[in-house]
Protein backbone atom coordinates (compact mmCIF):
# COMPACT_ATOMS: atom_id res chain seq x y z
CA UNK A 1 0.00 0.00 0.00
CA UNK A 2 1.71 3.35 -1.01
CA UNK A 3 1.16 6.48 0.99
CA UNK A 4 -1.07 8.01 -1.87
CA UNK A 5 -3.07 5.62 -1.31
CA UNK A 6 -3.62 5.68 2.77
CA UNK A 7 -4.13 9.34 2.30
CA UNK A 8 -7.24 9.00 0.47
CA UNK A 9 -8.64 6.50 2.14
CA UNK A 10 -8.04 8.47 5.44
CA UNK A 11 -9.34 11.58 3.40
CA UNK A 12 -12.60 9.72 2.39
CA UNK A 13 -13.54 7.98 5.89
CA UNK A 14 -13.04 11.32 7.51
CA UNK A 15 -15.65 12.68 5.01
CA UNK A 16 -17.91 10.13 4.80
CA UNK A 17 -21.25 8.91 7.26
CA UNK A 18 -20.54 5.36 6.68
CA UNK A 19 -16.92 4.85 7.18
CA UNK A 20 -16.99 1.07 6.81
CA UNK A 21 -18.46 1.22 3.38
CA UNK A 22 -15.58 2.81 1.56
CA UNK A 23 -13.14 1.05 -0.02
CA UNK A 24 -10.26 1.80 -2.07
CA UNK A 25 -8.12 -0.38 -4.56
CA UNK A 26 -4.70 0.71 -6.44
CA UNK A 27 -3.20 -0.45 -9.58
CA UNK A 28 0.31 0.27 -9.83
CA UNK A 29 2.18 0.15 -13.16
CA UNK A 30 5.33 1.30 -14.54
CA UNK A 31 4.65 5.21 -14.77
CA UNK A 32 0.83 5.70 -13.34
CA UNK A 33 -0.80 4.64 -10.17
CA UNK A 34 -4.81 4.71 -10.49
CA UNK A 35 -6.83 4.47 -7.24
CA UNK A 36 -10.43 3.62 -6.87
CA UNK A 37 -12.85 4.68 -4.49
CA UNK A 38 -16.00 3.32 -3.75
CA UNK A 39 -18.16 4.56 -1.22
CA UNK A 40 -22.01 4.35 -0.29
CA UNK A 41 -24.61 5.84 -2.26
CA UNK A 42 -25.38 8.46 0.20
CA UNK A 43 -21.57 9.43 0.69
CA UNK A 44 -21.23 10.08 -3.41
CA UNK A 45 -22.27 13.36 -3.18
CA UNK A 46 -20.15 14.84 -0.41
CA UNK A 47 -17.44 13.48 -1.80
CA UNK A 48 -18.09 15.16 -5.35
CA UNK A 49 -18.66 17.76 -3.48
CA UNK A 50 -20.27 21.36 -5.10
CA UNK A 51 -18.82 21.59 -8.27
CA UNK A 52 -16.76 19.20 -7.84
CA UNK A 53 -14.32 20.64 -5.05
CA UNK A 54 -13.85 18.01 -2.57
CA UNK A 55 -12.76 15.09 -5.37
CA UNK A 56 -10.50 18.00 -7.26
CA UNK A 57 -9.02 18.86 -3.93
CA UNK A 58 -8.38 14.94 -3.17
CA UNK A 59 -6.65 14.43 -7.06
CA UNK A 60 -4.70 17.45 -6.32
CA UNK A 61 -2.45 16.01 -3.41
CA UNK A 62 -2.63 12.52 -5.26
CA UNK A 63 -0.58 14.28 -7.67
CA UNK A 64 1.42 16.13 -5.42
CA UNK A 65 2.28 13.15 -3.80
CA UNK A 66 2.80 10.97 -7.01
CA UNK A 67 4.99 13.32 -8.48
CA UNK A 68 7.39 12.71 -5.62
CA UNK A 69 6.91 9.25 -6.65
CA UNK A 70 7.66 10.32 -10.57
CA UNK A 71 4.17 8.75 -11.38
CA UNK A 72 0.96 9.84 -12.67
CA UNK A 73 -1.80 9.15 -10.65
CA UNK A 74 -5.60 8.84 -11.35
CA UNK A 75 -8.06 8.92 -8.59
CA UNK A 76 -11.64 8.16 -9.60
CA UNK A 77 -15.01 7.38 -7.51
CA UNK A 78 -16.97 4.61 -9.03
Amino acid sequence: MTAIKEMVEYITKSLTDDPDAVRITEAIGETVIMIEMNVASGDMGRMIGRKGQTINAIRSLARILGAKMEKKVSVEII
